[in-house]
């Protein structure tokens, strides 16, 4: 049996299919995955031994010039080789129309949430086969469901596995700050940063700021030169900085794809949470402790924060994250006491 499975993007949601993954092969040996990806996540997928076969997706480049890209024949040969994969069962694990519609050109059934489970409700009229998943679960758990439904095989009541492998050895004494993220709500004030960083290096850690784009990299800069502690990290690509987490002896991250990352790697990490819910999209793993802020109007779900803190830009809900706090959290999840 060969399955086809829809996850596009982004790389906190591809992480959040791996223990689904780790549950089906587990339960269905027999049969052989293939993942279709966005293109900017096509190493993703490869990092879970199920997976045979990553095929590329460039809806994200398609979307800004659609009467070109169907000149140029991409979607075509997208639709060719899908239709040529011989699969027998193609499973929605992404719930929205940009997901579904490229899943039917596999010619196969197409299994999905049904309408009151998935997140766009018209994206449920595009699958043959429709399950119900209660939405008030972690995006990890509904996957996992589905996957067993999908499969048919009973849910697993274990947790959750995400079937990636780190290398062997000690952990090198560093710290990656994973500042970036999408969204400006979910940033932690920058002079919090600045704090922790000095908490760090008086306790004999190494500091490694990545970053990704102009904005994220002028930040970076600017954490490092008034911290005084860590070193710029150069241009990286995905597996670069799975590399880096995996061998670190800590993480601290804001909502993001690579504090999932973290989790995934079973690396000692914190992470911030101020709009987003940790109960439907928080990091999990054996070494992982979420901080939610305690403000009244948190989460509030929003990408811009209408109350800012104490800088232009710092919400107001994760400027009551201290870095005191952060920092024992840390040393607790990295095994060093209170």
């Amino acid at each position: 049996m060969r399955v086809l499975i829809v996850k596009t993007s982004s790389l906190g949601d591809l992480i959040h299919t791996f223990p689904a993954l780790t549950d089906a092969v587990a339960a269905r040996p027999e049969v052989e995955f293939h993942w279709l990806v966005e293109e900017a996540f096509t190493a993703v997928p490869a990092w879970h031994p199920a997976v045979a076969r990553t095929i590329p997706i460039a809806w994200r480049r398609w979307r800004r010039s659609l009467w070109k890209s169907f000149r140029s024949g991409d979607p075509s040969r997208l639709r060719h080789l899908l239709k040529s994969g011989g699969y027998d069962l193609a499973i929605d694990a992404q719930g929205l129309l940009k997901s579904a519609l490229p899943a039917r050109l596999a010619g196969a059934p197409v299994a999905g949430y049904d309408r009151r489970s998935v997140r766009e409700p018209l994206a449920a009229l595009f699958y043959q086969r429709r399950h119900a998943v209660p939405r008030g679960l972690h995006a990890i758990e509904r996957m996992r469901r589905l996957f067993a439904l999908a499969l048919e095989y009973p849910p697993p009541a274990t947790a959750p596995d995400y079937g990636l492998e780190r290398p062997g050895g000690e952990r090198e004494r560093t710290l990656l700050f994973l500042h970036g993220t999408t969204w400006p709500s979910k940033l932690w004030p920058e002079a919090h940063w600045i704090e922790l960083a000095r908490l760090a290096g008086e306790a004999g850690y190494q500091v490694e700021w990545p970053w990704h784009g102009e904005e994220e990299r002028r930040r970076a800069e600017r954490l490092r030169r008034e911290s005084g502690s860590g070193e710029l990290l150069p241009p990286s690509d995905l597996e670069g900085l799975k590399a880096r987490l995996a061998r670190a002896a800590g993480a601290v991250g804001v909502d993001s794809g690579l504090a999932h990352l973290a989790a995934a790697l079973d690396t000692p990490a914190v992470t911030l949470y101020g709009p987003t819910r940790t109960g439907l999209t928080g990091a999990v793993g054996p070494r992982q402790r979420n901080l939610e802020s305690d403000l009244g109007c948190a989460p509030c779900l929003k990408r811009n924060c209408p109350r800012p803190g104490r800088g232009r830009l710092e919400p107001a809900c994760l400027d009551r994250l201290e870095p005191e706090q952060v920092w024992k959290a840390l040393r607790e999840r990295m095994g060093e006491g209170s």
